[in-house]
């Protein structure tokens, strides 16, 4: 008996039910959306009928669809939190991220309940605890590297997939361990509305006062692109690949899936005990380019080790791919060689003291390699645009015109089975998967005027599935001579057998199981608790007393804590970034113990931030205080608190 494969899922974002239906189509196994709250992404909500077609669009293809329910919940919030769970579960929806352990304490329906990487999964000992609980997939942190990972599968329930960020923006913080945004703004970044203060240029003191690094993103990291590593994550025990990128637009979506689609399928190819998670192969009109999708340039982060380059200092924002260089510049125009091909309304950039600058190409003109451009604005307003400036370009307009039309179409191979019956005839249907139906023809059967020609033309009308999400594989024809059937009695046979294996399929789908929690219940592996576990209602809190923790302090949106805290703890470590990490040091001679982690100064206009090393880990904490006016308001979500601001501009990130 053969072991059935072990399903790879490719999950891909989705900011609307619209993109959601795109990814499928580009190869997504499952889909992850926010629903019309605590999602996590402020503006990128969707309501549950939109799910529910999204859902049943996935469904046909055997994906899954699962919605963010992931931000920490205040006491208020967890009546509205409950049905919107059971509407979400009605309408189709398979799995829920979420990061509030108060939702294992609540009356939910047996939904499948995903541990979102807010939960902060980066140590063995929780990893084994959340796969324990009730949770049916888990949420690696990015940080993690393969060794890690490898021993988090060893020790969770093999039950539990794990699943882990293979593409996008990263949080230079441990997921769920930022609290900037609401000490300075009063926007909680786990309740889905961070001001995104890592995004800002910083100047960098040591303890004596002396600037390392001035003006600078030094908080801002590069992209997370683990294409060279997806064979080196399933063999240390990944399931599921995650694409950041809910405030992300199609193209991204669309280029990004279709990328990672195709890398995951050449795998999956050489390794016959692997399968893709759902059905149906993807054709692309376009030859997928991460680089050509908005992106800091780009990281394997800590999946290979500690890297010296991973932050994005000099720009938090898309350089783009290299153009060429500037070789004239006129009164309205400038000229640069480049072998690549510039179309109108392409977005160009080039670096001006340590700034990203950026136009539009209103028009181009090729001479050879030789570009001119004149851009939308005058070249007297444009800094640094000079003879020697490298262009790139971030925008390139053909590409996004092409991924705005349809890119891509995805089909279920299928055997169709035509046999001659005593009463008439019959067509079997078999899918890739093994779902099966058949159709049934009671008629007269007359023998085929040109019987050389009945047997191709029966093949042909057979094969027309044009219209259906399936594509002809194999197609055989059983009967004792050549009959004549009408194309009308053909094309009805064919749709009633398709009509009935889409719901053989539909019915073989099925939900995702909700995890048991094991009995007696799983112990927390600590017994206390700080503001860094995020508990923000009472039944959060009785999850963790049930699970044996003794001390639980609030969250950190409760504004309890009114000293200096951790406002961030990050594995991205400025003295290792400045060559001045005491392990570095540790062996060259004449500096070995001359090297300190002493805290050095985070410096943004009037705000000053201590940074403290804690070496033993490799972690940064970035200190600060709540300020005065935020920690005097109403915690977030009570009843007395401001509803939320929703922000009609796209963050950075």
């Amino acid at each position: 008996m053969s072991l059935k494969p072990q399903q790879i899922e490719l999950l891909a974002p989705a900011k609307t039910a619209e993109i959601g239906r795109e990814a499928v189509l580009h190869g997504a196994d499952a889909v992850y959306i926010g629903g019309p709250a605590f999602g996590a992404r402020s503006s990128a909500d969707n309501s549950v009928s939109d799910i529910a077609d999204l859902a049943g669009f996935a469904h046909r293809y055997g994906a899954r669809i699962f919605v963010t329910l992931n931000t920490i919940l205040h006491d208020a919030e967890l009546e509205p939190a409950r049905k919107l769970v059971h509407e979400l579960y009605d309408a189709g929806v398979d799995a829920l991220i979420v990061q509030d352990m108060g939702l294992l304490e609540m009356d939910l329906p047996p939904i499948a309940l995903h541990a979102s990487t807010q939960c902060d999964i980066r140590s063995v000992e929780k990893a084994k605890f959340l796969g324990e609980v009730g949770f049916s997939q888990l949420v690696l942190a990015r940080e993690l590297t393969l060794k890690e990972i490898a021993a988090m599968r060893a020790a969770v329930n093999p039950a539990v997939p794990l699943e882990f960020f293979i593409h996008g923006a990263l949080c230079v913080a441990f997921s769920g361990q930022c609290y900037i945004s609401h000490a300075h703004t009063g926007r909680s970044a786990n309740r889905g509305d961070c001001s995104q203060a890592c995004r800002l240029p910083y100047t960098l003191e040591d303890q004596q006062g002396r600037v390392v690094a001035f003006d600078k993103h030094l908080l801002s990291v590069k992209d997370n692109d683990q294409s060279a590593n997806l064979a080196a994550l399933i063999d240390a025990g990944v399931q599921s690949f995650k694409i950041e990128g809910r405030y992300k637009d199609m193209g991204y979506v669309k280029n990004i899936t279709a990328h990672y689609r195709q890398l995951l399928d050449g795998i999956l190819e050489e390794r016959p005990e692997l399968a893709a998670a759902s059905h149906g192969k993807s054709s692309f009109s376009f030859q997928p380019d991460p680089d050509k999708s908005f992106n800091r340039s780009s990281t394997d982060y800590f999946v290979q080790g500690r890297k010296e380059d991973i932050g994005a200092f000099d720009a938090p924002s898309h350089e783009g791919e290299r153009l060429g260089t500037v070789t004239r510049v006129g009164p309205d125009w400038f000229e640069l060689e480049s072998a690549l091909p510039l179309a109108n309304s392409d977005g160009l950039t080039w670096m001006h003291k340590r700034r990203l600058q950026g136009v539009q190409a209103d028009t181009v003109k090729q001479t050879g390699n030789v570009w001119r451009v004149t851009p939308n604005q005058k070249i007297s307003e444009l800094p640094g645009l000079v003879v020697g400036a490298e262009i790139s370009r971030n925008r390139d307009h053909a590409w996004e015109q092409a991924l705005l039309k349809k890119s891509a179409e995805r089909r279920i191979a299928l055997d169709l089975h035509f046999s001659e019956t005593e009463d008439g005839f019959a067509l079997r249907v078999v899918d890739e998967s093994g779902a099966e139906a058949t159709a049934r023809l009671a008629c007269d059967k007359q023998p085929a005027q040109h019987p050389e020609k009945s047997e191709a033309s029966l093949r042909e009308h057979l094969a027309k599935l044009g219209a259906t999400i399936f594509s002809a594989r194999e197609i055989s024809v059983d009967w004792q001579q050549p009959w004549f059937l009408p194309a009308s009695q053909l094309n009805a046979l064919r749709r009633e057998a398709i009509e009935a294996l889409e719901a053989t399929r539909l019915a073989a789908l099925g939900r995702p199981p909700r995890f048991e929690p094991s009995e007696p219940p799983a112990v927390y592996p600590e017994a206390s608790l700080s503001y860094l576990a995020n508990v923000y209602n009472e039944a959060a809190r009785r999850f963790y007393a049930r699970h044996g923790v003794k001390l639980i302090a609030a969250a950190y949106e409760a504004h309890e804590e009114e000293g200096e805290a951790s406002l961030m703890i990050t594995k991205h470590c400025l003295r290792f970034s400045f060559n001045l990490c005491p392990k570095q040091a540790k062996g060259v001679t004449g500096v070995q113990g001359q090297v300190r982690a002493e805290p050095m100064t985070l410096i943004n206009g009037k705000e000053r931030l201590t940074l403290r090393f804690d070496c033993k880990p490799c972690e940064m904490h970035v200190i600060g205080r709540i300020r005065k006016n935020i920690l005097q308001s109403p915690p977030p979500g009570s009843p007395e608190a401001v509803p939320m601001t929703f922000h009609a501009r796209r963050p950075a990130h």
